[in-house]
């Protein structure tokens, strides 16, 4: 479909992704230009700024179980309490604990990078839902249902803008009788603000080798659920972080309770996706964290709504690509702008775009775009505090190489030395690099034409829930009759060898049941049920051999998020 005629949009700025980043970026442009043009004569005149989302409306793709630093919230709009921002609670109570299988040790002071004094408990989904029409109201373009298929370059690679997915296509990838093709919107500067592992960013990273020379970025998955609890039971801006069980000791991550208003909670678990074992389910991990004996009695007698999950981008600045050049700026967790000790990002992306904006207001007197005058976004974010948090954190997620109790020591020693810790920077592979084989772990078949698998999952319906189930209170749908928008490069590479290598693991890292094993006619054959997908981006991070290719799919696909 090359050779299709497109509608043509011209732009000054293009923003991609309607997430913090984004809007935060898109809100601080257009004030930086109206107090420009009022007291200068209207020296820059119109101009046009839009952001495309691929979310059938603004907010509907936002989950983050989340504690906020209100700092750029509060440079952006001064009067965001009096605008009524939906934020659940100060912080109010905090709870660190260790978790056995059994027991939960509370720590008796909160260790400093998990203070949250001062911070607020708030669903992004809410915030963005919030923050959506304020920006629109100040004349930016925002435009659901358009997601970015792919970045468009002149001959000398220089961005000049994104071409948007085509709508109506069918399954055997021939227009249907509603197809309309994509647009092509053209702009000045195009900032890439997708989210975790954005799928433009990743072929414009790859393309131009802007991650030569870094540390690949890793990722962990957090699964999560909002759950309604009788009257009173509540405490609005209770945060419980928690390290232990029900994680392997060479698995990263956590759990993570928030008290919101209305008597819900904000359940959820964080799972590093450099792990080891092929068999590694984080939905089922999950699961097993509500059995815990001090977190069941916590959901005694309440209600799971919302589902939802989304990975997280855990490099930090040693894995940060260069996140500027001809034509683009990289923003957001796409940039890794992120504090994986803290688990905090939405202020950093927040102030990512922001920067951006102040970058590119300057580009814009300039009349440049170049990748000399976008440097000035560098630094500006090295000026700034999101550099220094970004520092001291350098190595934390590299310090769990080796295990829970070596990382704890690592960290511990990285605090007083601003991030240096024991050895200074650390390298660290790919998160599937990570992955052993199946008989690293003594799981070989008995006969020949055995095929190793994990036990299935047992849920109650009440506690725990199938995937499938919990898919469904993600409120995710996708039109069946379209391409799959998650590709498998090589089916053969599926059946022939990571059957017997690894025991096909996208069947478990998967927390949507997207992925399943079928026998047919004695043998294997891998299923995607894509229309379960809710956009995590895992598979396309986790697969041993990275031949599953995630791709935007017809816009307003994917889950529609709510209080997540």
């Amino acid at each position: 479909m090359e050779n299709i005629e497109r509608d043509t949009l011209e732009v000054d700025v293009l923003f991609v992704g309607a997430g913090p980043a984004s809007l935060a970026g898109a809100l601080r442009l257009r004030q930086l230009i109206n107090a420009h043009n009022e007291a200068h004569n209207n020296a820059l005149g119109e101009i046009i700024i839009a952001v495309i989302e691929k979310g059938r409306e603004i907010g509907s793709h936002m989950i983050s179980g989340a504690v906020m630093d209100a700092r750029p919230l509060a440079e952006l709009l001064p009067d965001w309490k009096e605008r009524g921002a939906p934020v659940e609670s100060e912080v109010t109570e905090e709870d660190v604990s260790y978790l056995t299988e059994r027991f939960k040790l509370k720590s008796p002071i909160i260790p400093p990078p998990l203070n949250n004094h001062g911070k607020y408990v708030v669903s992004l989904n809410k915030l963005i839902r919030w923050l959506g029409p304020i920006v629109e109201e100040s004349d930016v373009m925002l435009i659901p249902e358009f997601p970015g298929a792919s970045l468009l370059y002149d001959d000398d690679n220089k961005v000049i803008g994104v071409r948007t997915g085509d709508k109506g296509v069918g399954k055997d990838g021939e227009p249907k009788d509603n197809f309309q093709p994509g647009a092509d919107i053209f702009a000045k500067v195009t900032v890439l603000g997708e989210g975790s592992r954005g799928s433009l960013t990743k072929k414009h990273v790859q393309k131009l080798g802007l991650d030569d020379g870094k540390n690949p970025q890793v990722y962990a998955v957090g699964v999560k659920e909002i759950w309604e609890l009788p009257k009173g039971r509540v405490t609005p801006g209770f945060v419980m972080h928690t390290l232990g069980y029900p994680l392997p000791n060479d698995v990263f991550g956590g759990g993570f309770i928030y008290g919101m208003q209305n008597d819900l909670l904000d359940i959820g678990l964080v799972v590093g996706l450099d792990y080891r074992d092929p068999f590694t389910d984080p939905h089922r991990l999950f699961n097993d964290f509500k059995q815990h004996p001090a977190i069941a009695a916590l959901l005694e007698g309440g209600k799971m709504l919302h589902y939802g999950a989304k990975t997280i981008p855990e490099g930090g600045l040693l894995s940060q690509p260069k996140y500027y050049g001809d034509g683009f700026l990289i923003i957001g967790d796409s940039a890794s702008f992120l504090n994986s000790q803290k688990l905090k990002g939405i202020h950093m992306a927040m102030k990512s775009g922001m920067l951006a904006a102040e970058t590119i207001f300057d580009a814009l007197l300039a009349d440049s775009f170049s990748d000399a005058q976008l440097s000035a976004f560098a630094d500006k974010v090295k000026d700034s505090y999101v550099y220094e948090e970004l520092y001291e954190v350098r190595n934390f997620h590299q310090a769990f190489r080796h295990g829970r109790v070596w990382g704890l020591i690592e960290s511990g020693f990285q605090v007083p030395t601003k991030g240096f810790g024991l050895f200074g920077d650390l390298h660290t592979e790919a998160g599937h690099e990570h992955m052993k084989k199946l008989h690293v772990y003594n799981r070989l078949p008995q006969r020949s034409g055995e095929y190793i698998q994990a036990e299935p999952a047992k849920c109650d319906n009440k506690l725990t829930f199938e995937k499938v189930s919990d898919v469904f209170r993600s409120g995710t749908e996708h039109d069946e009759d379209q391409p799959p928008h998650l590709r498998v490069l090589d089916f053969n590479l599926c059946v022939e060898r990571c059957t017997h290598e690894y025991g096909n693991p996208c069947q478990y890292f998967c927390p949507a049941a997207v992925y399943e094993v079928e026998e047919v006619d004695g043998g294997r054959r891998p299923k995607i049920n894509f229309s379960n997908c809710v956009h995590c981006k895992t598979c396309d991070i986790m697969d041993p051999y990275q031949i599953i290719d995630w791709v935007t799919p017809e816009g307003g696909g994917g889950p529609n998020y709510i209080n997540l």
